[in-house]
């Protein structure tokens, strides 16, 4: 399962893709094709030529990833562009794997709240740290609230 934040972009590289490539043959079709940082801790999507293989690159901090995807039945409906490359919301990303055409869909306008700017104060900054953090636990939750 891949965790999205609100911060993760997702990066779609429009043109056909080796799949034997491995981490570093993705790492840079990353750098040279999408012009990103691999380390960024976005999503990289990669396609074959028959639209029926798909794989992800991401970094999580720690490490980075290579998933891999094999459809049985069916083909993906990748983007086209002539830059060599799109980029997807997470909604797109979700109808781009549950084999919706996002060339056939209609983009609606949406009211997106703005997301919330950090203060300046290091107990906020570190109040924000912690509610965000994964491993957080109950009793730091409620020991943050308590810091005024």
């Amino acid at each position: 399962m891949l965790g999205l934040g609100a911060a993760t972009r997702i990066f779609v590289a429009t043109g056909a893709t080796d799949m034997r490539l491995g981490f570093n043959g993705l790492y840079a079709l990353v750098v040279g094709q999408l012009k990103q940082d691999p380390q960024s801790g976005h999503l990289f999507l990669f396609a074959n030529k028959r639209r029926d293989r798909m794989k992800i690159l991401f970094f999580d901090n720690f490490s980075l990833w290579v998933c891999a995807r094999r459809m049985e039945k069916g083909r993906l409906h990748w983007p086209v562009s002539e830059e060599g490359r799109v980029q997807l919301t997470r909604e797109e990303f979700a109808l781009l794997i549950g084999g919706i055409d996002l060339g056939a869909t209609t983009k609606r306008k949406w009211y997106r709240r703005a997301v919330a700017k950090k203060e300046n104060s290091s107990q906020k900054l570190h109040e924000w740290r912690r509610c965000d953090d994964i491993s957080t636990t109950r009793s730091d939750l409620a020991r943050a609230k308590r810091i005024p």
